[in-house]
């Protein structure tokens, strides 16, 4: 399905004319010259259109409808996957997507937020906002990882935890304090990838690693900014402003230096623009951090998470 967002309208233009002319050339017809300098012209804008990005616009990618979702990563990343299902206590939450794979023949588990393209799929996940039941079973599929010596992997992309009446009777706020809680103490490694939007605690449930990281047009913050206008202003539409102020962007997050550890490059206009090539780069830094973070013991992991997570604060007198 293609969708394109307001700032991205110029350029997709430009490359619907590049493409008409491609269509139209014929051997007695020869576009070739004006096809190289629309080429020229439609890179030039692509680069000046996202070198400049507001962090609204910056959070506008991070919810592409387009843009690649944990399954997608899963199957250009890791091979042999065998997804989980149910919590063993109510239901299965395919709002959060849990199992275990390969990453190079090496065998991992790998938990992610799972959001809809077409509006079947999205209530079907749930606009990838997760129920208890969904931290249950990640809660359950890190415990088998842990037990069998298995690193975890996790991509958040989620605007927040579902706050629906059936979703607090069932304890949604247990769910995701006991996940905080059974991450930090995690013998194996855990290296957490923020692919889109990570909103609030239904993030941070399954984003308590010895490794953060983010992708360069990924956001990450505690209430959305349509959330935080509607609080601040009781009105929902700012949130362009509100998110100015929340600087809730992958350079602005790194710039604090305790919360996250790399920003990973995607591909210019975005991982949708290029989903093997935004794969390929997440796997690259995947493997990085595994490799270092297999040098430690299971109690020097949970210190290491430990310390991490207590150095995320600073005080002004």
């Amino acid at each position: 399905m293609q969708f394109h967002l307001d700032f991205e309208k110029p350029l997709v233009d430009l490359e619907q004319k590049i493409r008409d002319l491609r269509e139209f050339s014929t051997e007695k017809v020869d576009f070739a010259g004006d096809i190289l300098k629309l080429e020229k012209k439609a890179a030039k804008l692509r680069e000046e259109i996202f070198s400049k990005l507001t962090r609204w616009q910056r959070t506008q990618l991070a919810r592409h409808m387009n843009r690649p979702f944990t399954l997608d990563y899963v199957e250009y990343i890791f091979t042999d996957w065998f997804e989980v299902h149910g919590d063993r206590n109510f239901r299965d939450d395919p709002a959060l997507v849990c199992g275990f794979a390969r990453l190079d023949g090496e065998p991992c588990a790998v938990i992610g937020h799972q959001k809809g393209r077409d509006t079947k799929e999205k209530v079907y996940r749930n606009f990838g906002m997760p129920n208890p039941e969904g931290y249950r079973k990640a809660l359950r599929v890190m415990q088998m990882a842990e037990q069998f010596g298995l690193p975890i992997f996790t991509f958040v992309d989620t605007p927040g935890a579902f706050p629906g009446i059936g979703a607090e009777e069932r304890g949604q706020a247990e769910a995701i304090a006991r996940n905080l809680r059974e991450m930090a103490a995690l013998t194996v490694p855990v290296i957490v990838t923020v692919t889109g939007e990570g909103g609030s605690g239904g993030a941070l449930a399954i984003a308590v690693g010895n490794r953060v990281m983010m992708m360069e047009y990924s956001v990450y913050s505690v209430i959305s900014p349509e959330g935080c206008a509607a609080i601040l202003w009781n009105d929902g539409t700012m949130g362009p402003q509100a998110s100015e102020a929340l600087k809730l962007t992958a350079n602005d997050i790194k710039e604090l230096g305790c919360v996250i550890d790399d920003v990973i490059p995607e591909p210019l206009g975005g991982a949708h623009n290029n989903p093997r090539e935004a794969a390929a780069n997440i796997k690259e830094y995947l493997k990085k951090h595994l490799k270092e973070l297999k040098a430690l013991s299971g109690e020097e992991l949970i210190e290491q998470r430990y310390q991490k997570f207590r150095a995320m604060s600073r005080v002004k007198e």
